[in-house]
């Protein structure tokens, strides 16, 4: 057994402790602690009970059978049925200093790995810039196989860990799982994890975490509406405001796997991993597997406090840097207004209309493209069509552009129709197994992006459009799973992934200006892997302001408000035929990257300075949005739903109160605003309310009609009352410092 030394990484407030030895192993995650913790090691040395192994089991940042740890390992795999239950050695540590430098084990001499790239300033870009990373370097000289691991936290108190397998003798060896591990204590007794489907994404359900453990998979090929990558363990009962939570995304837009183990001595760990379909991934000798990057945070202030962090770290670590406040403008998308009836001088009028509601952004949605009359036909064919469009995108362009406003294009690049000029021309660029039929979705197919062909293909078309016109902003959709991801008949499902990355990446280097949101049927394809080559999710094609709700809210868990697409559509939602007033789908649009997705040429004058007003209330309040602090506020009646955004010096919030169903009382009790400075005094006052709000009761709370100043202490201890509110209405209420 080699000497054991322990290492901190240390972000702003919370601490990693990982002792090293023969193995790396994660003794501590959470608040940071002082004093001398070698000294200290002793307090937290594992007894070892009677009637199993005869020695303390380790749970290394890679568990290995061949230690004793018989939950999931970190790595199974074979060569030639060899090498199946490798037990990793450390020999090479390279620490990086908050301050960028590097200390170097003498072990590290004769060897070429992560650690050594990171002296040489190869390290991971987002790794290297900012906080503390571990780099160690692991062998089973009998297997045959080197491990890698890098663990990094940030000044924003986020963890990333990723490890790199390398076939160092001859032979295949054949990986079947290779996932990132991190622990939990055993306080960790609850999780709060995510489901949904098409139209009803990002919901939340919570379930005890005692014996056994918990997993959830995804096979439909994009990161999925089903099963989000992410989920939250925490202390018992822990909520928005209270208790210790551990935050986890797996930052992969393909097939993943995500599970929580309980062991039998009641140790816990977590494990995210990608799923590689029947001899996916193989190493020959020299050859590397690089997992995803598993991001994980840690908090003691309660669900809040966790996403915070993660916000903080998106603005700042994944998004890029040029996209400031006021650089998200607001879009109108022509979908759910014309879907596939394109008339160029109706679509001007379209435009006309839209800026005079003080839109920013106009995009030009599906059916622009030759033979595009439906879904059943011409995904592929990616050429105006000169029937619809006789004199070409640039009238339309021109006219937008003169408007102040930029304009955007839809496509779907990785898709195909059969009943397209692309397909009958190139049958074998499907991604399939030939001999069989897959189902399609939206009678669509994918395009097999590992052919160099197809690949050059779509990236020389997409070039065109973005050379030849001026568009500011791409609609990347993706309406279908994938279905048997074959590429000359194996398995290809992970390469299928990495070859949309790296579309993206060639096309952002060609057209840096150009942004790209990431749609999938709505919220099929969100994670931080695809934000880092994008700069706007489209969280759901449902835009029923009352569904909105929910799924916004937990999209927020994990993503700051800037980032999710949210639009105000028609009166009558074409997703759930429900009718909501303008003030509530007015409102529930406003804490997002606002848009308007419908026809304003059909609307009439009142409902049109309606929109106006929205439009003009969010462009007034977007420096706040998009660069506060977001906090979601408990209630003490589930049918009402509030959140705020408390600008980082403290100075102004806005609250916005959703009335969500019917009140379980006739007085809808109060409202304790967290966030404010307590020693500061705000004027606090309603911004926007239902149509018929004075006339829902005989008596509004005073405070909505004259307006109230109250310190920030009074706000977090005693709160406001709230009003009486019909269901699906909401009111906006706006806090400023006046001291």
């Amino acid at each position: 057994m080699q000497e054991r030394e322990l290492i901190e990484l240390t972000g702003k407030q919370t601490q990693l402790i990982i002792e090293l030895g023969e193995f790396a192993e994660i003794l501590y995650w959470g608040n940071q602690v002082y004093g001398d913790i070698a000294s200290c090691r002793s307090t937290i040395y594992r007894p070892v009970p009677y009637g199993r192994l005869d020695c303390d089991v380790p749970v290394t940042v890679s568990p290995e059978l061949g230690r004793g740890v018989f939950s999931s390992p970190g790595l199974e795999g074979h060569r030639d049925g060899q090498d199946w239950a490798p037990v990793f050695t450390l020999k090479n540590v390279v620490q990086k200093s908050p301050k960028g430098q590097m200390f170097k084990d003498e072990s590290l001499k004769g060897q070429t790995s992560l650690a050594e790239n990171a002296l040489k300033g190869q390290a991971s870009q987002e790794g290297a810039l900012k906080g503390q990373t571990l780099y160690l370097e692991s062998e089973d000289a009998l297997a045959g196989l080197r491990l890698s691991t890098e663990i990094h936290i940030d000044e924003y108190d986020i963890v990333k860990i990723r490890h790199q397998l390398t076939n160092i003798k001859s032979g295949t060896y054949q990986v079947n799982r290779f996932a990132n591990t991190l622990p939990l204590p055993m306080r960790a007794k609850e999780l709060m994890t995510f489901y949904g489907r098409w139209v009803k994404e990002f919901q939340t359900e919570r379930q005890p975490l005692l014996q056994g453990g918990y997993q959830q998979e995804n096979r439909r090929g994009r990161t999925s509406h089903e099963h989000y990558p992410a989920l939250i363990a925490g202390s018992q009962h822990f909520d928005e405001l209270h208790g210790d939570v551990w935050g986890f995304h797996f930052a992969w837009s393909g097939n993943h796997r995500l599970r929580v183990d309980v062991k039998a001595d009641g140790r816990r760990y977590m494990q995210a991993e990608v799923i590689y379909l029947p001899g996916e991934m193989t190493l020959e000798e020299g050859e590397s597997l690089t997992t995803p990057w598993l991001y994980a945070s840690y908090s003691d202030r309660g669900l809040n406090g966790m996403s915070q962090q993660f916000h903080a770290h998106v603005r700042h670590s994944i998004c890029s840097p040029d996209l400031i406040a006021n650089s998200r403008p607001v879009h109108l998308n022509t979908w759910e207004g014309i879907y596939f009836n394109h008339k160029p001088e109706y679509i001007i009028s379209m435009a006309t209309q839209a800026a005079k509601l003080g839109v920013e952004r106009f995009i030009i949605d599906d059916g622009w493209f030759r033979g595009r009359n439906d879904d059943t036909a011409a995904l592929g064919d990616w050429f105006l069509d000169e029937s619809k469009y006789p004199n070409g995108l640039e009238p339309i362009i021109k006219h937008v552009n003169q408007l102040g406003m930029e304009f955007g294009l839809w496509f779907e690049p990785e898709m195909i129709n059969k009943n397209s000029e692309l397909y009958r021309t190139h049958p074998d660029w499907l991604l399939a197994v030939d001999g069989y039929e897959q189902p399609t979705g939206r009678n669509q197919y994918a395009i097999d992006l590992q052919n160099s062909d197809a690949f050059n293909y779509l990236y020389e078309r997409l070039c065109y459009f973005l050379s030849q016109y001026n568009i500011a902003y791409i609609k990347w959709d993706m309406n279908r799973e994938i279905v048997q991801p074959g590429h000359q008949g194996r398995a290809s499902g992970v390469r299928q992934t990495e070859r949309f990355y790296a579309l993206v990446d060639l096309l952002r280097s060609q057209f840096p200006h150009v942004s790209i949101e990431s749609c999938a049927s709505g919220g099929g394809r969100i994670d931080y892997e695809v934000l880092k080559r994008t700069n706007r999710f489209w969280p759901s094609d449902n835009n029923d302001a009352l569904e909105r709700q929910r799924i916004q809210r937990g999209m927020s868990y994990f993503f700051p408000p800037e980032v999710m697409g949210s639009h105000i559509g028609a009166a009558h939602c074409h997703s759930t035929r429900r009718r909501h007033s303008i003030e509530f789908r007015g409102l529930t649009a406003l804490f997002g990257h606002m848009g308007i997705e419908l026809d304003p040429v059909k609307e009439d004058v009142a409902e049109k300075e309606r929109f106006a007003h929205y439009v003009a209330l969010h462009q007034s309040l977007r420096p706040l949005l998009h660069t506060g602090i977001n906090w979601r506020i408990p209630t003490d009646d589930d049918a009402h739903q509030a959140q705020a955004v408390v600008a980082a010096d403290q100075s102004e919030a806005v609250v916005l109160i959703v009335q969500l169903a019917m009140p379980t009382h006739a007085l809808s009790g109060s409202l304790r605003i967290p966030g404010l400075d307590q020693q500061a005094i705000y004027q606090i006052s309603i911004l926007d309310k239902p149509s018929f709000y004075e006339n829902i009761v005989h008596t509004q709370p005073q405070w909505t009609f004259s307006g109230s100043k109250v310190s920030g202490s009074w706000c977090r201890e005693v709160g406001i009352t709230l009003p009486v509110l019909d269901p699906e209405t909401a009111i906006l209420i706006k806090l400023e410092r006046v001291n």
